[in-house]
């Protein structure tokens, strides 16, 4: 487990003085990468074979919006672990130890020098120290575009503040981006992520959005490539 603490500043609020949604996704994205500072043999491991843990997908459910100046704390656990891929819990708990947001995630694993998958060695698994799945509405990773109905708007362009170490626009932008493509007065509840194909500088994506039941979905894609793909709902 790794957990960091927060307090909700001015930075991170809304024009309500909420917590933004993009600023929790931030916080959560934090504490997923810093966790692997809690498994010594990993971090030495992914250091020597090159690699890197990427996120494919993450589902989040908004449990309550925190206020300006709450003291939050935020865990990364993970749960299960394949080869090149592994799962953890990230939730975001308000100062009475209640969740205000549940999140489980897939990360990736690939070779620094190629960004192409790559497989980590048995005994770096047996390694780890795997901690129960908590409780929450899980669903699948995969994210199905409807087949008609799609809404194309203009283009958005990856500038240099939305790229991250990992020479990629970063996770939570691609979710700050789609936000700014909701209806004004649409309440996020739930949220689906599903990554693809990473974003660069200067890449132009193109947003595509789909009515679903109880919500939309945005499609983000470059060229004929999809980049991404966010569903949000309201409940």
């Amino acid at each position: 487990m790794y957990s960091l603490k927060y307090k909700v500043t001015t930075s991170t609020c809304d024009s309500e003085g909420r917590l933004k949604l993009y600023s929790a996704l931030q916080m959560m994205q934090d504490c997923s990468e810093m966790w692997i500072d809690s498994e010594p043999g990993v971090k030495k491991y992914f250091a020597e074979q090159n690699m890197a843990q990427l996120l494919a997908s993450r589902q989040v459910e908004v449990i309550r919006v925190p206020e300006y100046k709450e003291e939050l704390m935020v865990t990364s656990t993970v749960y299960g672990m394949k080869p090149m891929f592994g799962f953890r819990n990230t939730f975001i708990y308000d100062a009475e130890g209640k969740p205000c947001y549940k999140t489980w995630s897939m990360g990736a694993f690939v070779d620094k020098s190629n960004g192409k998958l790559k497989r980590v060695d048995d005994a770096t698994i047996a390694s780890m120290t795997l901690e129960p799945q908590l409780e929450m509405n899980y669903k699948d990773c995969r994210i199905i575009l409807p087949k008609e109905g799609g809404t194309t708007l203009d283009p958005i362009r990856v500038l240099r503040a939305d790229i991250d170490y990992n020479k990629h626009l970063n996770n939570a932008n691609y979710i700050r981006m789609a936000m700014e493509l909701l209806p004004e007065d649409f309440e996020v509840k739930g949220l689906r992520v599903e990554y693809r194909v990473p974003a660069k500088l200067g890449d132009q994506l193109i947003p595509t959005l789909f009515q679903i039941d109880g919500g939309l979905i945005v499609s983000l894609s470059i060229g004929s490539e999809v980049s991404a793909i966010i569903e949000f709902t309201k409940e």
